[in-house]
C-alpha cells in the first residue's frame, strides 16, 4: 500500500463519515422532537431506535478520527478523545482506560484508534482495554476473557504479504503498520495469558 493510496483511502473515509453524520443526527433529533410534542418515547422500539442511533453516532466518530484525512497540524484534547471512546463504550461490551492528558497530534490519536481496533478483535466477549503514551510510543493492553488472537490476521502487521488475505473488517490490521511507519514506527503485539499488549 503505497502513501497516494493511503492518502486516498482516508480521504474516503473522511467523506463517508460527514455524509453519514448528518442524517443520523437527523433521526435523532426526530426523536427529540416526537418525545416534545407527544410527550412520550418510552416504547421498546422507539428506545432501539434512540440506541441504535447514539451507537451508529458514536462509530461514527469513532471511524472518522481512526480512517479519515488527518490534517497537517491538527491536535485533539484529552477531553474530545474521552468523549469519543465513552460514547463508544456505552451499552458496548468494552470499556476504555485512556491515560495520556493534554492535546496530542491528530496522527497519533489515529494510531491509537486504528490499534484499539485491532485490540478488540481480542475480546469477543469484551472487556477493559488500557491505552497509554510515553516515550513516542502507545501501548494498548487488553483485559478480558477469553483472549481470542487469530495469528493469520496479527501476522499482517509485520508481513504486508500477509495484508491482501484480510477481509474488509480487518483492514485495520492493514493500515496500522503503513500510518505508523510514515510517523517512523513499528508495531509489535505479545500475549500472556490472558492479556494482549500492543505497541506502536
Amino acid at each position: 500500500m503505497t502513501d497516494s493510496n493511503v492518502d486516498l483511502a482516508a480521504l474516503i473515509g473522511s467523506r463517508i463519515c460527514h455524509d453519514l453524520i448528518s442524517p443520523i443526527g437527523a433521526i435523532t433529533n426526530g426523536l427529540e422532537l416526537l418525545e416534545m410534542s407527544q410527550g412520550t418515547t418510552t416504547g421498546p422500539e422507539m428506545a432501539l431506535i434512540a440506541d441504535s442511533c447514539a451507537n451508529a453516532n458514536a462509530r461514527i466518530r469513532f471511524f472518522r478520527v481512526a480512517f479519515g484525512a488527518a490534517g497537517r497540524g491538527q491536535s485533539m484534547s484529552r477531553g474530545e478523545v474521552i468523549k469519543v471512546l465513552d460514547a463508544l463504550s456505552k451499552g458496548g461490551r468494552l470499556s476504555y482506560d485512556y491515560g495520556p492528558t493534554g492535546d496530542m497530534d491528530r496522527a497519533e490519536i489515529q494510531l491509537a484508534f486504528l490499534g484499539l481496533l485491532c485490540a478488540e478483535t481480542a475480546l469477543p466477549r469484551g472487556g477493559k482495554v488500557t491505552v497509554d503514551y510515553s516515550a513516542r510510543r502507545w501501548r494498548i493492553v487488553t483485559d478480558g476473557s477469553p483472549l481470542r488472537i487469530e495469528p493469520e490476521v496479527w501476522v499482517a502487521l509485520d508481513d504486508p504479504a500477509a495484508r491482501k488475505a484480510l477481509a474488509p473488517a480487518q483492514v485495520q490490521f492493514a493500515l496500522l503498520p503503513v500510518l505508523a511507519l510514515t510517523l517512523g514506527r513499528s508495531v509489535s503485539f505479545e500475549q500472556e495469558n490472558e492479556l494482549l499488549r500492543l505497541t506502536v
